[in-house]
């Protein structure tokens, strides 16, 4: 399956991450033609974005791309003033090792956010 459109990442995150009660943090991962490898789950904190993890599991399973998808379900879904220093260390360090950030999303309750529609990515 291609992972074309944010609505599309959105829709294939929101099963992990839309209602969660806890901060979690799902990642879709895609090879060169931006079909869907795997996709990985993990808790996270609601404050942190877990780069060394993400990045982690893009290496194993050899992703050429990453579409991030993370709940916070104590914080609205619109990007807050750390989300985009941190969204930017995330994409460094993964160009670094050869791997896109595609998109970012933040879940909240059923809201959610795509930091490229937004312009922040």
């Amino acid at each position: 399956m291609n992972v074309d459109t944010a609505r599309q990442a959105a829709e294939l995150l929101a099963p992990h991450l839309a209602g969660a009660s806890e901060g979690a943090v799902a990642v879709l991962h895609l090879d060169s033609g931006r079909r869907l490898i795997d996709t990985s789950f993990a808790e996270a904190d609601s404050a942190a974005l877990p780069v060394r993890d993400i990045l982690a599991a893009a290496l194993r399973l050899e992703s050429e791309a990453v579409i991030v998808g993370l709940a916070r379900p104590s914080a609205g879904a619109m990007p807050g003033e750390a989300d985009c220093p941190d969204a930017r260390r995330l994409a460094d360090a993964a160009a670094a090792l050869g791997v896109r950030l595609t998109d970012l999303f933040i879940f909240a309750g059923e809201d959610c956010h795509s930091f490229r529609e937004l312009g922040l990515l």
